[in-house]
């Protein structure tokens, strides 16, 4: 696991709806975070009651491709999720932080990725109580988290029609996401070039100076 500070975020559908969510009311985005908190506490209490050993149930989240953090306490009877800005610090203090794309963090959450190897990745970083983190992450491993289907769970005959917009809604994110990824490799594509123009360049001269001696003594009577 590695420390680290707030990197800039890569390009995203993720990164261009965290500019979408920026001017969003804070209360809009809180009851957004108490729905899936609530669904979570429904649907998954046992991994809650894992971390109940614990001396600190706080944790800052940190997706860096949105303009907010969220401050999970996780102490039954009562879990919350408080949304608060980016510079904005959680009270009471936290045990850790754990920061990184939200997908990451979803996949975290979910276990369709190992932890072990997102932290090795560099995709996630954590600042803290390492054991408070590991704690956290066998709580949620094998506890079968859909957070799609955490939501959707109680809208009972309206589930169907709205797991179909759910999975529309994927397929344009991927798509997006494909999009974007070849948006960002054109507009890197000409400084890599003059990146590696200069290299050769740079390494020419090397090459030039490193010979230099050589031909001094050569041109001695």
């Amino acid at each position: 696991m590695s420390q680290s500070g707030r990197t800039a975020p890569a390009l995203s559908p993720v990164l261009l709806l965290g500019f979408a969510l920026r001017p969003a009311p804070k209360p809009a985005l809180q009851a957004a975070a108490s729905l899936a908190m609530a669904a979570l506490l429904r649907s998954h209490r046992g991994v809650f009651e894992r971390l109940e050993g614990l001396a600190n149930l706080d944790f800052l989240i940190d997706p860096v491709d949105l303009p907010f953090r969220f401050h999970l306490s996780a102490a039954l009877p009562s879990p919350r999720l408080h949304v608060l800005g980016e510079d904005q610090k959680p009270e009471p203090p936290v045990a850790a932080m754990i920061r990184g794309p939200l997908p990451a963090l979803i996949d975290l959450l979910e276990g369709r990725i190992d932890g072990d190897a997102l932290f090795f990745s560099r995709a996630l970083a954590v600042e803290g109580d390492m054991a408070a983190v590991v704690a956290l992450r066998n709580a949620v491993d094998g506890a079968d988290i859909s957070l799609a289907e955490d939501l959707l769970q109680p809208l009972g005959p309206i589930g169907a029609p709205a797991r179909a917009l759910l999975r529309a809604g994927g397929a344009l994110y991927r798509r997006a996401e494909r999009d974007l990824e070849t948006l960002r490799a054109a507009l890197i594509a000409p400084v890599q070039r003059r990146c590696d123009a200069q290299e050769a360049q740079l390494h020419d001269l090397d090459e030039t100076v490193a010979s230099m001696p050589a031909r001094r003594r050569e041109r001695r009577p």
